[in-house]
């Protein structure tokens, strides 16, 4: 009898047939694991875990000459279920908001704070955000170079105030990071960055309040028609030189949230995929 077209596995003693689509041969070939480069020069497994940041839960952050907000979307698993919380304090200058897997999110953040405890023990000062998040970057990538392991399924944005003032840091699974004045990831954030894209020349300069307004404005862009934000369903951030980490009161954050404008459909607005930087780019 003939035998479909395939091959055999030795490890397990068995003919595996060749699916019908070539596209998903190529696929089962070459994303085993993340030390296997595709003929097209992709790391497939890494483009895996930048697709699970992608449909994560929106959080957004944006910073000023001397403040920086982080905003996130909170879900719930259930009616009966308490809104899972995505931002993490790191020290009292530092905070991250996350997108992707929660777990691997917190694996991460055990580290985090466990570096600046052991800088300010060693230095006796809070640590420096871009020292930080180079290394994070460092770990991220060390994932990708083993066959036993798999890259963090998270994305970050890294917020806090140093010597230096106010950053905000993206970091990927692989391993890249970049500075940014202000950026949005998760699912359905390409709405958001259009706002901040709009808006973020006017950043440099506005207060406090400006900054939590123009970051509840971003958030409400990234909810589907029949959602509205809350106080329950989404949590502000905000760092200074001065005032170090403070998350904002529910009191506080409704006077926000009943200023926001009524969203507009947006006909013309660009998709994920289109919006989205490859993260194998190396075009600089």
């Amino acid at each position: 009898a003939s035998r479909s077209p395939g091959f055999f596995l030795f490890s397990t003693g068995c003919w595996r047939a060749e699916p019908e689509h070539p596209a998903m041969y190529r696929n089962q070939q070459y994303d085993m694991d993340c030390i296997t480069w595709s003929p097209g020069g992709r790391v497939l497994q890494v483009e895996y875990a930048m697709e699970a940041v992608k449909q994560g839960t929106p959080v957004l952050a944006l910073r000023s000459d001397t403040h920086v907000v982080l905003a996130s979307f909170k879900k719930a698993q259930s009616e009966l279920a308490q809104h899972q919380q995505k931002i993490f304090k790191i020290d009292d200058h530092l905070c991250i908001g996350i997108s992707g897997l929660t777990a691997d999110a917190r694996v991460l953040a055990e580290y985090m704070r466990n570096e600046c405890l052991n800088h300010h023990y060693v230095y006796d000062s809070p640590m420096l955000v871009g020292r930080l998040v180079s290394q994070v970057a460092d770990m991220s990538q060390q994932k990708t170079q083993s066959s036993s392991k798999r890259p963090f399924g998270v994305g970050m944005l890294v917020v806090g105030c140093d010597e230096k003032g106010p950053h905000l840091f993206e970091t990927c699974p692989s391993g890249n990071f970049f500075e940014y004045f202000a950026m949005a990831i998760g699912g359905r954030s390409t709405s958001a960055k259009t706002y901040l894209e709009k808006n973020f020349e006017t950043f440099k300069t506005t207060s406090e309040e400006g900054l939590i307004q123009h970051a509840c404005e971003a958030l409400n862009k990234t909810l589907a028609s029949d959602q509205t934000l809350s106080t329950k369903n989404m949590s502000v951030v905000v760092i200074s030189a001065n005032n170090k980490y403070r998350e904002i009161s529910a009191d506080d954050l409704q006077k926000y949230i009943d200023k926001i404008e009524k969203k507009e459909p947006e006909a013309d607005a660009p998709t994920e995929a289109a919006a989205a930087a490859a993260p194998m780019d190396t075009s600089g």
